[in-house]
């Protein structure tokens, strides 16, 4: 059948038609794409096409109050692939696997990988300077040695628990550097450029540096020097007393400041992996609980005080060894008791009896209002991980016998750093504040203070009259009562011992104590205070016996380093039978030989140095105090050195000293 030729014509024109509107829409396509859709996808091809290498930013450094370093980076080669430039990659990963004790399979899988940079892990990472330049010398194509940060403790295991420490990659993983990660990290810089497939740069395209902001440093309360006078103390009790754990801790009582914290056992941040999880996964201070025994009647003295309960003076209480409450017999740790004391007494002699009264005084609900108030039961708020809360009893579960258990520190639940935290409101004018440890943040470059951490008043607990009583009675506690071997001459001293039983699988432990003391100084105007208790240890497990002379050991050392002069100004100290009194030197010098063998109230041995009738110096110095029965050593001569001074004149017809070198004791 034949078309006609106007059909023909008006198929061509319906054809044309068509294929003029497929261009017309092909263009608009083209043109929309170009025009408004051209600047985003050539991003996301360019986007493709870019390559990225990573700049790691230098972590902050951690340093103490006074600028000292206590963790830094230092370099440390690292192995990285371009996997693009690696020409044989199973002879390359046997080479690679031999050096770095690994296996080649698992270096060939990584070098072969897809992606632009590959990092050799885990035996590739900070590695020696010996394998580094080992692998340098193979000359291996698509391999690169390149230098990565290590974090470095210039000081091994001291303030190991509160500085954690980090991982591979320089993440904090405990503590300190864990707390305060994303400020000590910064942020990562990078160089990209534009690759083909292969992994090349394509010519005529430039790179972007962007580069790393370095993480700041961090300033903390710890004093680098309190902090090793602690853990000297801490090695060498574990040592003598063969202890299960030792716990102490160094703080600023009128800030929150943590000027000191330790425990044993303990370990090395660089070598962390080398000790059980147990040890350097618990900080002891902040998480341990345990009854805290006689430190916690410090709360019920000051809540007695603060609501009017108590005459310390003139209000009397007699002791005879125990207690009766609801049928239970609550027994005094000295047996046969006290007899009559005043509660002055009671709190220095540390009679759980008196306390008991003291805490039926008060009832239930006012005791444990302030045992909540000073911060027990919940998380002080220190900023390290891993605190716990301590354990309460419930009030509608609180009878006779739990609140006279209480009273005095058994039944109830603490951490070592609610207690330092609550002793210190008791004693720095009732003010109950935040521990920390953050002090300042400080730029890594130019050094200024970018923030400083403020003191953090959390609530006024108690008065500042009531405050005051509670020093002066702790510092009796330590001048007369049961804390007397914490007693440092010429310092004001206040503190209070603490024993408790263990509690093993339920029940009270006979033979398993922990042994406590809390001291602080001067009592008067406290800088200081510190907390140790002591897990078990060895021999007569009494706080007083143990805990009580490593704080003195430490306070002692550490009022002199801050620069606390001794005064004359403290309560006397009661000696017992055996126990050596503390008397003052007394002033030799030009004094003749038969002066002193008049001296008939001596307290001292006497050895001489040179020949002559007068004494020029003497070794120690006049003024200073010293046991009764040591040595003073005084040096002779026959000038004497008050000559020409209008003071003492030589007699006549001295006696010839002794030609004995030792003067008798007097």
């Amino acid at each position: 059948m034949r078309v006609s030729s106007s059909t023909t014509r008006r198929r061509l024109l319906l054809m044309v038609m068509g294929v003029t509107l497929l261009f017309s829409s092909l263009i608009l396509r083209l043109g929309y794409v170009q025009i408004w859709q051209g600047t985003e996808l050539s991003e996301k091809a360019e986007e493709s096409w870019r390559r990225n290498i990573p700049f790691t930013a230098k972590r902050g450094e951690i340093l103490d109050r006074n600028g000292v370093r206590l963790a830094y980076n230092t370099t440390s080669p690292s192995v990285l692939a371009i996997p693009a430039q690696v020409k044989e990659p199973e002879q390359t990963a046997k080479q690679l696997a031999q050096v770095l004790d690994l296996q080649p399979a698992k270096v060939q899988e990584q070098i072969t990988k897809r992606q632009l940079i590959v990092r050799i892990q885990p035996g590739g990472r900070k590695i020696s300077n010996e394998k580094a330049q080992e692998i340098r010398a193979l000359n291996l194509p698509g391999i690169v040695v390149a230098e990565d940060n290590q974090r470095y403790y210039p000081y091994d295991n001291l303030a190991a628990h509160v500085l954690g420490f980090t991982g591979i990659d320089n993440q904090g993983l405990t503590g300190i550097e864990l707390s305060y990660d994303s400020h000590l990290q910064g942020a990562a810089g990078s160089v990209s450029f534009l690759a083909d497939a292969k992994g090349r740069e394509i010519p005529g395209t430039s790179s972007e540096y962007i580069p790393p902001r370095d993480g700041l440093n961090l300033q903390l309360t710890l004093d680098k020097h309190i902090q090793t006078i602690m853990e000297r103390e801490l090695d060498q009790a574990m040592v003598r007393y063969q202890a299960k754990q030792i716990i102490s801790i160094a703080m600023d009582p009128k800030t929150g400041e943590i000027l000191a914290m330790a425990s044993r056992p303990d370990y090395e941040p660089a070598r962390f992996s080398e000790y059980p999880s147990e040890v350097y996964n618990r900080n002891l201070p902040i998480w341990m609980t345990y009854e805290p025994g006689s430190t916690f009647k410090i709360i019920t003295l000051a809540a007695a005080l603060e609501e009017g309960k108590v005459n310390l003076q003139d209000e009397h209480f007699h002791d005879p060894g125990f207690i009766e409450v609801a049928g239970a017999k609550l027994r005094c740790w000295k047996k046969g008791g006290h007899g009559s004391e005043t509660f002055q007494e009671v709190v220095q002699n540390s009679c759980n009896p008196g306390f008991v009264v003291l805490g039926q005084r008060l009832g239930k609900e006012t005791l444990f209002d302030y045992i909540q108030k000073f911060g027990f039961g919940e998380k002080t708020g220190i900023d390290l991980g891993g605190e716990e809360n301590g354990i309460l009893f419930k009030l509608d579960r609180v009878g006779p016998v739990e609140l006279a258990t209480t009273s005095f520190g058994q039944g109830v639940s603490v951490t070592p750093i609610q207690q330092i935290a609550a002793v210190s409101a008791s004693i720095n004018g009732g003010k109950l504040y935040k521990p920390h440890l953050a002090k300042a943040w400080i730029h890594p470059e130019s050094g200024e203070t970018v923030e400083e951490i403020e003191p953090e008043l959390v609530r006024q607990v108690v008065s500042e009259k009531t405050s005051k009583q509670v020093r002066e009675t702790l510092e009796s506690v330590v001048a007369q009562g049961t804390g007397k071997n914490a007693f440092i001459d010429g310092y004001r001293v206040g503190g209070k011992t603490g024993t408790a039983q263990k509690v093993i699988n339920g029940r009270y432990s006979k033979d398993e104590h922990i042994v406590s003391f809390v001291g602080f100084a001067p009592a008067d105007d406290p800088q200081i205070i510190i907390y140790t208790a002591v897990d078990d240890p060895k021999g007569l497990q009494f706080g007083g016996l143990i805990a009580a002379p490593i704080v003195k050991n430490m306070l002692e050392d550490s009022l002199r380093y801050m620069g606390i002069e001794p005064r004359n100004e403290q309560i006397p100290r009661k000696y017992g039978y055996g126990e050596t009194p503390v008397v003052e030197v007394p002033d030799l010098i030009g004094m003749t030989a038969s002066e002193i063998y008049e001296m008939m109230n001596m307290d001292f041995t006497l050895v001489k140095s040179g020949s002559g009738k007068y004494v020029t110096s003497q070794a120690p110095k006049p003024g200073t105090r010293n046991e009764k029965g040591s040595t003073i050593r005084i040096f002779m001569s026959d000038q004497s050195p008050l000559d020409g001074k209008g003071q003492k004149q030589e007699k006549e017809k001295e006696p010839t000293p002794s030609q004995n070198d030792r003067f008798p004791t007097f």
